[in-house]
């Protein structure tokens, strides 16, 4: 199987080098990038990376005020404590989706290389949570056709960026005015607890609710 969809990949992507399927249809059939989610409802999208600090303040802050959640999970980074994640799906609303297996640039990798990546990362997601992911955060954003090809391969229906990162990366930074749709970026780490909660007062002072990321795209023809 690994091979078959890394050839189809690879010959995928030489015809889009060559021009074969013309530019005008460049990217046709392939999964959406997202940053942003149209909607007329007045919901926000609360999505967080990696995995590596399992803050029990972040996971009560989440169980609790019952928030709808996307977690783009490195393997490596949920096995030394899987239970930590399985509680926010069990008992939350979080659902588990793909952020590769060891966040590379993927668009520096050839066909075998974003086949392991991406193919290899959903298969142990779905090993340890039970559920094959369908949306793919590419590490640092990075994206193009072939990365793009390479993840419908692997079942893929949508490629998610995001419109504002709220991770404290050294200093706080400022708080942008959220708008409805956008798609807010955080990570495990050890201000989670703080930048979470930055991210909830955001949504309630734009008059925003934070909503199940999945369920959007799909209505607006995303995934």
């Amino acid at each position: 199987m690994g091979r078959t969809r890394v050839f189809l990949a690879a010959l995928a992507a030489l015809s889009l080098a060559l021009g074969v399927a013309g530019s005008a249809q460049a990217g046709v059939g392939l999964p959406t990038v997202v940053a942003h989610v149209p909607t007329q409802e007045k919901v926000v999208f609360i999505t967080i990376d990696d995995g590596w600090n399992h803050d029990p303040e972040a996971a009560r802050i989440l169980l609790e005020k019952r928030v709808p959640v996307s977690l783009f999970l490195l393997p490596g980074a949920t096995s030394y404590d899987t239970g930590y994640f399985t509680r926010l799906v069990e008992e939350g609303r979080a659902s588990v989706e793909n952020h590769t297996v060891s966040h590379p640039d993927l668009t520096t990798l050839d066909a075998v290389g974003k086949d392991a990546e991406v193919c290899g990362a959903g298969e142990r997601i779905e090993a340890d949570f039970g559920r094959a992911p369908k949306l793919l955060r590419p590490p640092y954003g990075a994206v193009d056709d072939e990365v793009r090809l390479a993840a419908k391969a692997c079942g893929v229906k949508a490629l998610v960026t995001w419109t504002h990162d709220f991770t404290t990366w050294g200093e706080t930074p400022p708080t942008p005015r959220l708008q409805a749709g956008d798609i807010v970026l955080l990570h495990f780490t050890p201000t989670l607890a703080a930048d979470l909660e930055r991210a909830l007062g955001a949504a309630r002072a734009a008059g925003l609710r934070p909503a199940a990321l999945m369920p959007h795209l799909k209505a607006a023809g995303l995934a």
